[in-house]
């Protein structure tokens, strides 16, 4: 069965409390701040991203090895 389902609702609420409790200690801060040094970070790297450039084909792990021949 569910985890969920089969705790009592205090247990539930206990298990929500501890999350707050985890919760309330990160630091926050302004999105309007966060976001533009997200941007300066991306942008920064975007010269290495190869989701960006793209990789060389000799160095793509993915590549296909061998072609496949109909006969």
């Amino acid at each position: 069965g569910n985890m969920a389902q089969d705790m009592t609702e205090k247990e539930l609420l206990k298990m929500e409390l501890d999350q707050l409790k985890k919760e309330v200690k990160n630091e926050r801060q302004m999105v309007s701040k966060t976001g533009k040094e997200i941007k300066e970070y991306i942008e920064s790297m975007a010269g290495e991203d190869p989701l960006l450039k793209g990789v060389p084909e000799d160095k793509n792990p993915f590549k296909e090895k061998g072609g496949c021949t109909i006969s």
